[in-house]
């Protein structure tokens, strides 16, 4: 009997033995696991938004050692009253506002600093379509509606086969892919554990083979269509997303802080939604599509990729928010009226009419509900309308001379 006991308290020994060493082996995994699964928990998600790369793996995108561009600061300006109650109900942690060039509001909230690199989630998509547009223009993609397939031949036989680049670009692909945050089991939440476990983007996507519809026939928004934009300059440069974005967009913006993706487990960029940034270097990309591609004298963008990638060409249903190449058109908008926006209430929002950058992060778990995008586009308007420039006194009205001709007792 002791002897059986003895056996018994050896194998739980080494049980325990094992399974320590195994949990000291797989801690990084079980961390990042973890932090996925409490990244959007009320306790955790401030924080969590501002230092994703203690969970995930990642790139730096080098700003270059060049100084920071100037963001000069205005007169402070007297935001209407509805923004302080807007920021505390969609749990706003940052806002940046320039006007005529200028910041004339600047505030941090829920603990956040201007330090802070925070998670740009979908905001990232339109960078990339930044980047592709210096691809477009020098020739190294020179059309379109060249088949994804021909930069990326894995892609051959899968949900992508036949699929152009406009239609990824106008998330028009027709890819199957359900993008429901809140279900476990969905696309999006499946590819975010994949990520977070060393998984491989690429192959991810190279597993897809469903469609709902012909590609180019209707627009629905599917992120993974915006990995496919990566692939493709990808295997049209054999450069890597970070220093391409780097060398063509993020060095000339002259950022103050170096940005950084979250990668996969074989360092590809998380480009759908995995760029980090300050708040104020967001609005720097703001500012140089409010002012059609330059910036302090560089014209990173051209006048007409800026227009082409932020009309709303997308064929979304009649009524609702508009889409351009990676860019959203808010209904009603005006010419050059456009923003990017990322889930949990991060967004860029220009206005040419007006002259106004506003970029703000938050941490909203209600972002999903009913006019809650809504809401925070009106109070962007507001903001930017505060902010116009004023109308031009109108002409006085002239005052018939002497020798005006006499109007008629009866007109009549």
């Amino acid at each position: 009997m002791r002897r059986i006991v003895r056996i018994l308290v050896r194998i739980l020994v080494i049980f325990l033995i094992v399974t320590v060493a195994a949990g000291w082996v797989m801690r990084q995994e079980i961390t990042r696991l973890w932090t996925v699964v409490t990244l959007y928990d009320e306790a955790y998600i401030v924080e969590n938004f501002s230092n994703m790369g203690d969970a995930f793996d990642t790139a730096d995108v080098s700003r270059g050692s060049g100084p920071a561009s100037p963001l000069p600061e205005g007169p402070p300006a007297d935001l209407p009253d509805e923004v302080a109650s807007w920021i505390e109900a969609r749990d706003v942690t940052s806002l940046v506002v320039l006007s005529d060039g200028q910041i004339v509001h600047e505030s941090y909230h829920l603990g956040t600093g201007p330090g802070d690199r925070r998670m740009s989630f979908s905001v990232a998509k339109s960078f990339l379509s930044a980047l592709l547009g210096t691809l477009v223009e020098d020739g190294t993609i020179p059309d379109l509606d060249a088949q994804v397939t021909d930069y990326v031949p894995e892609l051959s036989g899968t949900a992508y086969d036949g699929t152009t680049i406009l239609n990824v670009l106008q998330m028009s692909s027709g890819v199957t892919f359900d993008e429901d945050y809140l279900d476990y089991n969905s696309d999006i939440n499946r590819m975010s554990r994949a990520l977070a476990l060393g998984g491989t983007m690429d192959g991810f996507t190279e597993a897809l083979s469903e469609t709902d519809r012909p590609a180019g026939e209707q627009w629905e928004y599917v992120s993974i269509d915006t990995h496919v934009i990566g692939m493709v300059i990808r295997g049209a440069t054999g450069r890597d997303i970070p220093s391409l974005l780097s060398e063509r967009i993020i060095q000339p913006l002259g950022l103050e802080a170096t940005p950084y993706y979250l990668t996969d487990g074989e360092g590809v960029a998380f480009v759908l939604g995995g760029l980090n940034m300050t708040t104020r270097d967001y609005a720097r990309l703001g500012m140089m599509f409010l002012n059609n591609g330059n910036w302090n004298g560089h014209q990173i963008l051209s006048q007409e990729w800026v227009a082409r990638s932020t009309a709303a060409s997308a064929r979304t249903a009649p009524g609702e928010i508009g889409y351009g190449y990676q860019w959203w058109i808010p209904v009603g908008a005006e010419p050059g009226q456009f923003m990017a926006r990322g889930i949990y209430g991060q967004y860029i929002y220009v206005d040419q009419v007006n002259g106004v950058v506003i970029a703000t992060t938050a941490a909203d778990r209600q972002f999903r509900d009913a006019g809650v995008n809504e809401e925070n586009i009106r109070i962007f308007r507001l903001i930017s309308e505060s902010l116009a420039p004023p109308a031009p006194d109108a002409a006085p009205e002239t005052e018939p001379g002497d020798d005006a001709e006499p109007e008629p007792e009866d007109s009549q």
